[in-house]
């Protein structure tokens, strides 16, 4: 059973309001936020990575789905599955203090668990943060007219998983995109007022715009020349549109994939400014279904994989 097909199934169980139909990144139970996401060895991260960015990962990636509902972080529960290797463990609390003195949240608690000596590790942690007044907004609000924005560049961490395999040469910048993500709290904070729907990007922008997409019954046509890409990956990369193509399904990214109002443009453009972090219109929203790929103002067909499932 695939994981859209899983979680199809538990939809007739997550009926309560806060749960949002499972078609969001987090549940909005009154004010607070509720994430819980999971990596796994071997899945979400290699069996060599260094303890102390395997805990960066795991917060980051959970104050994400927070930064994307413009959620006020509170702290975070930590399931952890203990290997029996003392400094692996030791390290990897070294690097969890460090994340989370670094977003200033608390751990408040969670589990622990024995598994048996070779078997992949894997951690989970929930995340819980404060909505903001005008609530969260969700992966359903995108309207006809709306245009699609991202933050950031899109690809370097898919890249910095390349280099981590030794398949190409190794830069600082996409190296710390796959190890170190940084999710955009401050940003999604400041954007609430001014979109329609947000998201984080984790399985690749196309996937997730597809997602948004189905979320809000509409369509949304992206120009893949306007996807941003940072010099770092076109150092080790051409920008030719398979480039393209495999920067905007890689993942791993954990940008904000945002709509809003034409006239929102300029408020958001001063944001991005005043926190000096990109964003970028790549695209917009019509009546229909699904995604739609634009390049050079042809119409592409959508590639075989359009990020990564379970």
């Amino acid at each position: 059973m695939s994981e859209t097909d899983f979680i199809a199934r538990l939809r007739g169980i997550a009926t309560d309001p806060a749960a949002r139909g499972l078609f969001d990144d987090t549940a909005v139970l009154g004010d607070l936020v509720l994430t819980h996401d999971m990596i796994v060895e071997g899945v979400h991260f290699l069996p060599d990575e260094r303890p102390q960015d395997v805990a960066w990962k795991l917060v980051a990636v959970n104050l994400s789905d927070l930064a994307a509902k413009g959620a006020v972080p509170l702290g975070v529960l930590l399931g952890y599955s203990l290997a029996g290797d003392d400094e692996w463990d030791a390290a990897f609390v070294a690097g969890l203090d460090t994340v989370l003195r670094r977003y200033g949240v608390p751990l408040l608690g969670g589990d622990t668990v024995g598994i048996p000596g070779g078997a992949p590790r894997s951690f989970g942690l929930t995340a819980i943060g404060r909505a903001p007044p005008a609530g969260a907004p969700s992966r359903s609000g995108v309207r006809p007219g709306d245009q699609i924005w991202v933050t950031g560049t899109i690809g370097n961490a898919g890249v910095g998983l390349a280099m981590r395999l030794g398949e190409i040469d190794a830069n600082e910048t996409c190296l710390a995109a796959y190890c170190r993500p940084q999710p955009q709290l401050t940003f999604g904070q400041a954007l609430v007022p001014h979109v329609h729907a947000m998201m984080d990007v984790s399985d690749g922008l196309l996937i997730d715009a597809e997602r948004m997409a189905a979320a809000s019954g509409c369509e949304i046509i992206l120009m893949v020349e306007t996807v941003p890409l940072s010099a770092a990956l076109l150092a080790v990369r051409p920008d030719v549109l398979d480039t393209r193509l495999a920067a905007a399904t890689a993942g791993d990214d954990y940008q904000l994939l945002f709509a809003a109002d034409p006239d929102a443009a300029d408020s958001i453009r001063e944001i991005a400014a005043g926190l000096n972090i990109a964003a970028t219109p790549i695209g917009h929203a019509g009546v229909g279904e699904g995604i739609t790929l634009i390049h050079k103002a042809q119409r592409i067909a959508l590639p075989q994989r359009l990020g990564f499932t379970h």
